[in-house]
């Protein structure tokens, strides 16, 4: 396994759901799998995925892969008009942690472009134009920078540390889909959240449930 580096995340390492997604094709299975993350996921290196452990060249575990239950999180959907509307107040567009990232980078013009604006409810959406080359790991990348930003607040950013995530189907090539997320509860440094993905029709495509870890504040 190698995860490019495009599907960056922070600088220097993947994006957490993109990887996770490849971790957990890599592991096959019949069931949802949950993927744990060790450490940032180096980009451009080899990766070995074994026994459950997927390790780097110098033997570190970078992630865990797990069979899990099964993934009932799922966040109600909203129409893609509301979607596209509640985007325009995305946060990230003028304070983002990581503004280079592949799924919710807004300096990335060709990433995902997902930008989760927050509803009156607390729930984020944001629409999703699916790209020409779509894969299971493209839709847990989809899955998981909106729950992250239910959660992340100016000079407080978070990263993803688990998700596990169930897909029923993947979209087509330049559909117009709606990512809903939901934070269900924080406890200290760890937040936890679920994602859901809706197709054009709003059928339910996939959901993920996920924990989030608060980094240290780098202030003075």
């Amino acid at each position: 396994m190698r995860i490019e580096s495009r599907y960056n995340g922070p600088p220097g390492s993947g994006n957490g759901g993109w990887s996770a997604g490849v971790f957990a094709v890599a592991a096959g299975g019949d069931g949802p799998v949950e993927v744990t993350l060790r450490r940032p996921p180096p980009l451009e290196a080899p990766l070995t995925l074994v026994d459950g452990e997927v390790r780097d060249a110098g033997g570190l575990v970078v992630a865990e892969v797990h069979p899990t239950g099964a993934v009932d999180a799922v966040v109600p959907p909203v129409d893609l008009s509301t979607a596209v509307a509640v985007s325009a107040t995305y946060p990230g567009l003028v304070d983002h942690p990581f503004p280079g990232c592949y799924v919710c980078g807004p300096r990335r013009s060709d990433g995902l472009r997902i930008f989760p604006g927050r509803l009156p409810d607390g729930r984020t959406a944001a629409p999703f134009r699916v790209p020409a080359s779509v894969s299971e790991a493209t839709v847990w990348a989809a899955l998981d920078c909106p729950g992250g930003w239910a959660v992340i607040a100016p000079g407080r950013p978070y990263v993803l540390g688990r998700i596990a995530a169930s897909v029923q189907a993947l979209p087509e090539p330049g559909d117009e889909c709606v990512v809903t997320g939901v934070t269900v509860g924080v406890d200290g440094r760890k937040a936890r959240v679920h994602t859901s993905l809706y197709g054009p029709a709003g059928t339910l495509l996939a959901s993920a449930r996920a924990t989030w870890i608060a980094l240290p504040p780098t202030g003075p």
